[in-house]
């Protein structure tokens, strides 16, 4: 693959040295990547696919490329990322997945200008793995070093609030063929569907969630409020 591919509205196919990434996670693991907003990932040459807005894009233009990745006769399965007008609790997950396989978990802790984690566990086969992708998640967090006073309150915090059950559930990185990913888009409370290309392979892909609150343009949310206790 070229160093310097052209952008596909479709494929969304980017050199990660173009995009910064919030969020991001390539799929593949059992349980991947944590990172805040404000923390960009790791320059890299290497091109590759990606699921999710860029970082300064206009979001009505990331919805109008991902109705746009759904366009198509064939029946090849594609990874799919799958975005929510709002935040779902874990228990809602396989409904919202409408018996598509669901391979990645989004979850972030929504708090008025305090940046959190976003969390992206990957899950195995099955509702019960996907429902407590939230434990996951708040496992993971509590396992992250932090560098701070500031940044050990928002950990204990998003711990706290996973645990709890809160509506925490920002995205699902899905598997299905065209028709059924076009079925899922029409389905209420459901944002967009952005679907890779066929050729995607699992874990060469990167996922930068379109959260259920983003609005106008792709941004890093303000970190300059209080932490609340609980």
């Amino acid at each position: 693959m070229p160093a310097e591919p052209p952008t596909e509205a479709s494929g969304r196919r980017f050199p990660l040295r173009n995009a910064v990434i919030y969020g991001a996670a390539a799929i593949g693991a059992v349980i991947l990547l944590v990172v805040a907003f404000g923390e960009p990932a790791p320059v890299s040459p290497v091109a590759t696919d990606r699921l999710g807005p860029a970082t300064g894009e206009q979001i009505q233009q990331y919805l109008d490329d991902a109705r746009d990745s759904l366009f198509g006769d064939d029946t090849d399965p594609r990874w799919a990322l799958v975005s929510f007008t709002e935040y779902l609790t874990a228990p809602q997950i396989p409904a919202a997945a409408d018996g598509l396989r669901v391979s990645g978990v989004i979850q972030h802790v929504p708090v008025d200008r305090v940046q959190t984690p976003v969390v992206t566990v990957a899950v195995p086969a099955g509702d019960e793995p996907a429902v407590k992708s939230a434990d996951a998640a708040a496992g993971l967090i509590a396992a992250q070093q932090v560098r701070d006073a500031r940044s050990g309150e928002i950990a204990r915090l998003a711990e706290s609030r996973l645990r709890a059950g809160c509506a925490c559930t920002a995205g699902l990185v899905v598997r299905g063929t065209l028709p059924q990913l076009r079925d899922l888009a029409t389905r209420s409370g459901v944002r967009a569907v952005q679907a890779l290309p066929a050729d995607a392979v699992a874990g060469r892909f990167a996922v930068s969630p379109l959260l259920p609150d983003s609005a106008d343009v792709v941004t890093p949310t303000p970190d300059d409020g209080p932490v609340p206790s609980e």
